[in-house]
């Protein structure tokens, strides 16, 4: 796969803010205390025209939100998107994307929880390195955003080289490969797509509100898949929150290690919570005991 780097951000630079999954109440002041926020930072904003629009349980139709993911890329004054929240709506809009317009376009692309859809395909079809990390909803419009959060945020968007760390190995050894994952739940939702790396990866995951039976369910079936057996190099998880047995939970982590024979840690900040670090899918690793090492 030819895996493109987006530019890094820099002060100055613009971030738009899209809309692709859920909507939002039309009060306009979450909006407003984000753009503040990166007005405050240094940045300027772009907000889509359309971000108040809804469709059920949809951010505004399918063609309106393909729309606007095409014009925010392909608009040059645009350096970095933001999505707004997850939710559900981003699986409608990957078989409808111009990924040549993803590809001759690339540039800072970050979400997670239903986002993942859109950043593995742009990947998968584009080779395109997207980032899994805050949102505008759930992180950079609270008006007491976790430090946390924001730095790991920038951090990510703007070096080459930094370390992320662990809290347990539950089997030693050293990986070596591209970072591929986020919300597990999303990433099953893309079975029946071809959708796997073609190279060695560290599968990295998160979840919440999921027992335990059905995150081993979800596990299984990407497991069912040869090419996901034979590229999965290393396991990085993270937070599985309001899980129903956490005992359950590590037995299961330590038996998927065990079979796969692959290093594997637990105690990432991949999260639904306020704090939680962000992720480069796409980009090259290294796992070692408890510190992911990331060098794009």
């Amino acid at each position: 796969m030819n895996i493109i780097k987006p530019a890094r951000l820099k002060k100055g630079d613009t971030i738009g803010i899209l809309a692709t999954s859920g909507p939002i109440r039309q009060d306009g002041m979450p909006i407003l205390t984000a753009v503040d926020y990166f007005k405050k930072s240094g940045y300027k904003t772009v907000v889509s025209n359309d971000i108040y629009k809804e469709d059920r349980y949809l951010a505004g139709s399918d063609e309106t939100r393909l729309k606007d993911l095409h014009e925010f890329f392909e608009n040059s004054q645009i350096n970095a998107i933001i999505c707004l929240r997850g939710g559900y709506g981003a699986l409608r809009l990957i078989n409808k994307i111009d990924y040549s317009i993803i590809r001759n376009n690339p540039k800072i692309f970050c979400g997670y929880s239903d986002v993942t859809a859109l950043s593995l395909m742009f990947l998968k079809r584009s080779g395109l390195i997207t980032y899994s990390g805050p949102m505008i909803m759930s992180d950079f419009a609270e008006p007491e955003r976790s430090n946390y959060t924001m730095n790991e945020f920038f951090k990510a968007v703007s070096s080459d080289k930094y370390s992320i760390h662990g809290a347990n190995i539950i089997k030693h050894g050293k990986a070596k490969g591209i970072l591929w994952g986020g919300n597990l739940s999303t990433v099953v939702s893309l079975c029946g797509l071809d959708f796997i790396p073609d190279e060695p990866f560290i599968f990295f995951a998160e979840d919440i509100n999921e027992p335990v039976y059905k995150i081993d369910k979800m596990f299984r079936q990407l497991l069912n898949i040869d090419k996901f057996r034979e590229n999965i190099k290393g396991l990085c998880l993270g937070d599985f929150s309001n899980t129903d047995n956490k005992e359950w939970l590590l037995k299961l982590f330590m038996e998927l290690a065990d079979e796969l024979n692959i290093p594997a840690s637990v105690g990432f900040k991949f999260s639904h919570t306020a704090c939680k670090t962000t992720v480069p899918i796409g980009a090259s690793a290294i796992l070692n005991g408890k510190e992911l090492f990331i060098h794009e």
